[in-house]
């Protein structure tokens, strides 16, 4: 058998499949994409409730998971080629200034999902206290972000401290053993430290900066742009569904994917994000509410690694497909 006389074979077991399961049959060719994505909710709730859901399905795409454990991980695995799309936070405006990358969807903004714990017994309640002290944190992330403008509004400069850099679960092992007096970390990684370090304090999340501190949680890629209006249709599903839903979305994404944490850690994740209908985007998209997100932390980290000739948010975003789309 021919691989092209295969292929009509499997679509069109694929078509019969979906026709005998009462879902609409997918008359074009699937597309399977590599997607890269950290195991936060912020960033894969969607993609986990629309893969329960079928979501993605009937648009006719199909996904191969790829996890990491920071952004940074990701966005270098994009620019090696090793991924089709990725999802991730504050990283992402890291990577989009390069050129060649467009962010053309938002999951939601992460309000509260960093936050900054301290450890009296060290000697640290204040961020007076914090002057010379070592911080743990994973540089070039929502942390570092969240970190540096946390210290600012307090009138301490980054010099004013050591930021000591690792991956996320390292830094909170540090500070969970005492070697380090304060780490910036992202949820869940704050119920390591509520289990691990009773005694430590969360000195405050970014919420206490928002808007000024508003970062998005994206998708890039570089794929084609029919592939992207299939993946917005498959996201908004999903989305909207979690936001009528929110109870038992919670449940599910407890029960199948989070199963190390509570119900109560599940809201919590989900409180520190701040979500919005498909159509209620349409309004921050098109006002440039997200390009200015975008370009706020992309202009963070131009400050810590310049890049010459930099693209501009409102190069690398494009709002005109989701707005096509929904």
């Amino acid at each position: 058998m021919s691989r092209r006389t295969s292929r009509r074979r499997f679509l069109l077991r694929a078509a019969l499949g979906a026709a005998a399961l009462g879902t609409p049959a997918i008359a074009r060719d699937r597309a399977r994409l590599r997607l890269g994505y950290l195991h936060v909710i912020a960033v894969d709730g969607q993609i986990l409730t629309g893969l329960d859901r079928g979501s993605f399905d009937r648009e006719g795409i199909d996904f191969d998971l790829i996890e990491f454990n920071t952004g940074f991980e990701v966005v270098e695995a994009m620019a090696a080629g090793k991924l089709d799309v990725l999802s991730a936070g504050g990283v992402i405006s890291s990577l989009l200034p390069r050129g060649g990358y467009t962010a053309f969807l938002v999951n939601d903004i992460e309000i509260a999902t960093a936050q900054l714990w301290v450890r009296p017994d060290k000697g640290v309640t204040t961020f007076a206290d914090l002057r010379g002290k070592r911080i743990a944190t994973t540089r070039m992330t929502t942390a570092h972000i969240f970190l540096d403008r946390a210290l600012r509004a307090n009138g301490l400069a980054p010099t004013d401290v050591e930021i000591a850099n690792s991956s996320m679960s390292a830094a909170v092992n540090a500070f969970v053993a005492g070697e380090v007096p304060a780490v910036a970390l992202w949820v869940p990684f704050n119920i390591t430290v509520r289990e691990k370090a009773p005694g430590a304090v969360k000195l405050v999340d970014a919420s206490a900066y928002y808007p000024q501190s508003a970062v998005v949680v994206g998708w890039v890629a570089r794929a084609n742009r029919d592939v992207f209006a299939r993946i917005i249709r498959g996201w908004a599903d999903a989305n909207d569904h979690m936001l009528r839903n929110s109870k038992a979305v919670a449940d599910a994404l407890q029960k199948k994917h989070y199963p190390q944490a509570t119900i109560a850690d599940i809201g919590e994740a989900l409180a520190a994000q701040k979500m919005f209908s498909s159509r209620e985007w349409k309004r921050l998209y098109a006002d440039g509410s997200v390009a200015r997100w975008l370009q706020q932390v992309s202009d963070f980290f131009l400050t810590e690694a310049p890049i010459a000739a930099a693209t501009p948010a409102t190069q690398y975003f494009d709002p005109s497909l989701y707005l096509a789309t929904i």
